[in-house]
């Protein structure tokens, strides 16, 4: 009995005496990305969180007071923006609501269009197209200011509401996306099927493959509201009048006459926070639709 017990005490032939450490090791690896991501979400949400305190303090808090501690200027901080120049921040606000609903609108048609036409039909040229789009994808969106507003100058649309528009009308990225999305959620035989039936090509792309296409849609157009929203670049080269700026701009001049009045940083932090609200507001209500088909793929599988 001595000499079975000392046998089953003995390591296995092959392992070594540290092998019943492996699990806790694997488990120490495992927790590195953990950390990582949590250090990186610190890194994310730490500015958001100053911006949302320090929206609630007064100018005089805002630079005597502890800086993650709440103050009780918010009432009078968003009293006072709502009062500068009777409410221009309001306007920028509109400003870029109509330049990124808009925008990220047409830009969604344009990128839906295009990216099933590049998925569906085969014609001479098609990859080579693609892969301009590709190059597209990859220029720096300040290479492409100048020239736009060249193009916009000769045709005297500057300094308007086009002159920020038009330019976010066709998204590379956006048209990838719809491609990639098109060739994997529309069917060649749903095509086919619809062509021998009788419909015409554009009855098969609204009834059949865009429904089909509408969560990678929403995605494009969350990518490009946002993208417009927070453009900066575009607007500061297109427009002069301050009556047209987006809140990007709008906040950019207000911060540059607080370094000769210090009483408008308080105006300057208070507009950012309310300008992540409604991109806030919108990821929660384009939550819903990719839920939806999330739910909606596993019935039908």
């Amino acid at each position: 009995m001595s000499s079975l017990a000392v046998r089953k005490a003995q390591p296995a032939a092959g392992t070594t005496p540290g092998a019943a450490q492996g699990p806790p090791l694997r488990r120490r690896i495992a927790f590195v990305p953990t950390v990582t991501l949590l250090l990186g979400a610190v890194y994310c949400l730490l500015p958001v969180a100053w911006v949302v305190i320090a929206a609630t303090k007064s100018g005089r808090e805002l630079f005597s007071t502890f800086t993650f501690l709440p103050g009780t200027g918010f009432a009078q901080n968003l009293s006072d923006l709502s009062a500068y120049r009777d409410g221009v921040y309001w306007r920028w606000m509109g400003n870029s609501a109509l330049y990124a609903g808009l925008g990220a609108l047409l830009s969604t048609a344009v990128s839906a269009v295009s990216g099933y036409a590049l998925a569906t039909y085969r014609f001479r040229g098609r990859e080579t197209l693609f892969n301009v789009l590709l190059a597209g994808v990859l220029m720096p969106p300040v290479i492409l200011a100048v020239p736009q507003y060249l193009l916009l100058a000769e045709a005297d649309l500057t300094d308007s509401y086009l002159s920020v528009l038009l330019p976010q009308i066709l998204s590379p990225y956006g048209v990838y996306l719809a491609r990639i999305y098109a060739a994997a959620a529309v069917p060649a035989d749903v095509v086919e099927a619809g062509r021998m039936d009788g419909a015409g090509e554009w009855r098969i792309f609204t009834r059949l493959a865009l429904p089909m296409m509408v969560p990678g849609l929403v995605t494009v157009f969350l990518f490009q509201f946002v993208a417009v929203w927070n453009n900066f670049l575009l607007p500061y080269i297109m427009l002069s009048d301050d009556e047209k700026f987006p809140i990007t701009l709008g906040l950019h001049t207000l911060l540059e006459q607080g370094a000769n009045t210090p009483a408008l940083y308080t105006l300057v932090i208070t507009g950012a926070f309310l300008a992540v609200l409604p991109l806030v507001a919108l990821f929660l209500v384009v939550q819903r639709f990719w839920s939806l088909d999330l739910l909606s793929g596993a019935v039908k599988s």
